[in-house]
């Protein structure tokens, strides 16, 4: 066993789970802070500590799905790992810098698959499972949408003559709903860097089978919790206050409905994009109360970045797998 290069792996692959968090705090805090129901530093503490407790609650069914359903064992080895988390992070860095909300999970999807890819040509992947992951990737933002929308509809017509001053009473419920949400958050997002370094500790030769150790899922939900205390402001901005000006009531609305799609799935096994299912609940959430106050370009511009993703993220894995098969 190369000892430096399995150091240097989990390093990355902590790496990777840090700049998830970094990344995808925006969607978690965006319209917390943008509806004034907290200030950013308390929502992000909040955020970071249930992102640290989600993984420990709800077991570790997207990590199996992530770890053992998309590729087939003989791609189970170290430069698959290493470069589909290299892909992930490298497109992670780049959308970050430019300010567009991106999904973390189509980036390590789409690395590990180009690996294995290129690696081991198309037997390698595991059919029935991609369809399974990519199934819950495009599908859950369209069921974030409906289910934000409905919320807010329903709320609305309830509250059809309630004073505005009821915004306050939302405000408040959004310390439950930013708990609910974190907890969803790390519980989702975490258990991919728990299943791709459970997938590499297999390829190392130090487990014999697929079995997430403790210290991993401690590891794992250290990392992303770190990553979300540090926020990403540049998407918090975006998320926040780009698609249209949020109020509490669209805060607390969409934040429900992306904690039951993506706790759902989670429980489910499905890994979903906690970018897209927030991103897509918050626009939801405006279109329920008025189509024409969302700006409708810049959700353009999101999507075309989530489409972009996975082909992005094929080529750059492949292209990584192909260095480190040179260097290693």
């Amino acid at each position: 066993m190369n000892e430096p290069l399995l150091v240097i792996f989990i390093a990355v692959a902590l790496v990777f789970d840090f700049l998830n968090g970094f990344h995808d705090s925006a969607n978690v805090v965006a319209s917390t802070i943008a509806s004034k129901a907290m200030s950013p530093r308390v929502a992000l503490s909040i955020s970071a500590l249930t992102n640290f407790i989600g993984p420990f609650l709800f077991g570790v069914a997207v990590a199996t799905t992530i770890g053992t359903e998309v590729v087939t064992t003989e791609a189970v080895t170290v430069p698959t790992a290493m470069a589909a988390l290299l892909a992930a992070i490298v497109w992670n860095i780049l959308t970050w810098w430019f300010g567009i909300p991106s999904s973390s999970s189509h980036a390590l999807i789409g690395g590990f698959v180009g690996a294995a890819l290129i690696g081991f040509g198309v037997n390698a992947i595991q059919v029935e499972g991609l369809t399974k992951v990519l199934l819950a990737l495009f599908i859950s933002p369209i069921f974030g949408f409906i289910l934000a929308y409905l919320i807010l509809h329903i709320i609305l017509w309830i509250g059809r003559s309630f004073s505005p001053r009821v915004n306050d009473y939302f405000r408040r419920g959004q310390w439950i709903t930013t708990i609910t949400l974190g907890l969803s958050h790390g519980t989702n997002d975490a258990q991919k860097t728990m299943g791709i370094m459970t997938f590499g500790l297999v390829a190392f030769g130090i487990l014999d089978e697929f079995v997430v150790p403790t210290w991993v899922i401690a590891a794992s939900a250290g990392a992303i919790a770190l990553g979300t205390a540090f926020g990403g402001w540049r998407l918090i901005k975006t998320m926040g206050a780009g698609f249209y000006r949020i109020r509490a009531v669209h805060a607390f609305s969409s934040q429900v409905a992306s904690t039951a799609v993506i706790l759902g799935a989670a429980l489910m096994g499905g890994p979903v994009s906690t970018t897209q299912v927030i991103s897509s609940s918050i626009v939801g959430a405006g279109s329920a109360e008025r189509a024409n106050m969302v700006r409708w370009g810049l959700a353009g511009q999101i999507a075309m970045a989530w489409i972009l993703t996975i082909p992005a993220t094929i080529l750059l894995g492949g292209v990584f797998y192909l260095l480190l098969v040179a260097i290693l």
